[in-house]
């Protein structure tokens, strides 16, 4: 089977975590509604449909939305709840679905080839949706179509909270009038170099030679002329809450010096936890290991809110470990592991009204990409080297 006869859905939670938010409080319905940091630099982490007619938009300064839209309702944002709706909504795709991709915190991707055969594709999706919607009570639309890239597409084209399947016939004058913007992997900077020549849809974008789309923008002009073409071999990456990384440390000597042992869990948490933003990942699930000299091996994991952040990872990674580490015996190895990972870059300054914080992770993470992870790190971690 060739991955363009494939049958791709593609679900996207409407204004999630406004929606979210409104099921907790009825009376913000109808109004424009923006969730982000609270302080005068805090920015948008999403809004409502009322509020983006006002222009406001996701990662805009708080300060000017606020500014177009007067009359906004403004809420901190809860990342615990909008996990714990995650979670319900990736459980019910779990049941039903025979191949499904966790792509971020909001959206899904599930490969339902074959499934005609026995129920009718688009029949099966709205049914899934319907039961999605009746369970958690939240807005969702879904594309359905001959792969990813097509399916994501006709997603942005339903919302509202609405349906778009797109077949193989109809692919490309689908995508012909849209905007090149449409296409995921268009960022602002490419789309204004596309723009200045003079390719303004997908029909245009689509007719140019792949070859001067590559001279043009690389590799990514190549991929970029695939999309316009409706092609997409990328196939849906089975989700599991094992997904995970993790690191572990055997001791030549087994110890049991309790401060060593919480100063190098705390250096293997941070050097994950900057892993996890270089690579736009959240985790929500941690665990702590410990082997002790007999062999006997112990886990401990804690679910928590989607997140990248090394002082809320750290917490609860030495948090288990003092629950977990009891016997005051030898221990001959520990480990923690980020477990329960998805797709999504975190947005340090999106919920944190800290601006200082924010500010040296982003600075502390430039200069590790620069000059090495083991360049800067937490002097509660580090101290142990020096023993």
């Amino acid at each position: 089977m060739q991955f363009q006869d494939r049958t791709i859905v593609h679900m996207d939670l409407d204004t999630f975590f406004v929606s979210v938010e409104r099921l907790i409080d009825s009376t913000l319905e109808g109004k424009p509604v923006i969730i982000g940091g609270l302080s005068d630099r805090g920015v948008v982490a999403s809004c409502s449909y009322e509020a983006r007619q006002f222009g406001v938009y996701s990662a805009m300064p708080m300060k000017m939305a606020l500014n177009l839209c007067r009359d906004a309702t403004v809420i901190r944002g809860d990342m615990d709840l909008y996990s714990k709706y995650s979670r319900l909504v990736t459980d019910i795709i779990a049941e039903k679905a025979p191949l499904y991709e966790k792509a971020s915190v909001d959206e899904h991707y599930l490969d339902i080839t074959g499934i005609d055969r026995f129920w009718g594709a688009l029949k099966w999706t709205h049914e899934l949706r319907q039961a999605i919607i009746r369970e958690t009570g939240l807005p969702i639309s879904y594309g359905l179509s001959v792969n990813k890239t097509v399916s994501k597409i006709a997603t942005g084209e339903a919302k509202p909270n609405g349906e778009k399947e797109v077949d193989r016939a109809n692919v490309q004058s689908f995508l012909n009038p849209l905007s090149i913007k449409k296409i995921p992997m268009i960022g602002p900077k490419t789309y204004q170099l596309l723009r200045s020549m003079g390719v303004g849809n997908i029909a245009t974008l689509s007719a140019i030679p792949v070859e001067m789309l590559e001279s043009v923008l690389g590799k990514n002009g190549i991929e970029i002329w695939r999309r316009a073409n409706g092609i997409d071999f990328s196939p849906v990456v089975p989700y599991s809450e094992e997904k995970s990384m993790s690191s572990e440390r055997t001791f030549e000597t087994d110890t049991i010096d309790v401060q060593m042992l919480e100063r190098l869990l705390t250096t293997m948490t941070e050097k994950l936890c900057f892993k996890l933003r270089k690579k736009e990942k959240l985790a929500s699930v941690v665990t702590v290991k410990i082997r002790y000299a007999n062999y006997d091996t112990h886990t401990l994991q804690q679910k928590m809110a989607y997140t990248a952040f090394d002082h809320t990872l750290i917490e609860t990674a030495r948090s288990l470990f003092r629950r977990l580490y009891q016997r005051r015996m030898l221990v001959r190895l520990i480990g923690v592991k980020l477990g329960g990972l998805v797709h999504g870059a975190q947005q340090l300054n999106l919920f944190e009204n800290n601006e200082k914080q924010v500010k040296l992770y982003l600075s502390m993470d430039k200069i590790r990409r620069r000059y090495g992870v083991e360049l800067i790190q937490r002097a509660s971690g580090v101290l142990y080297k020096k023993k």
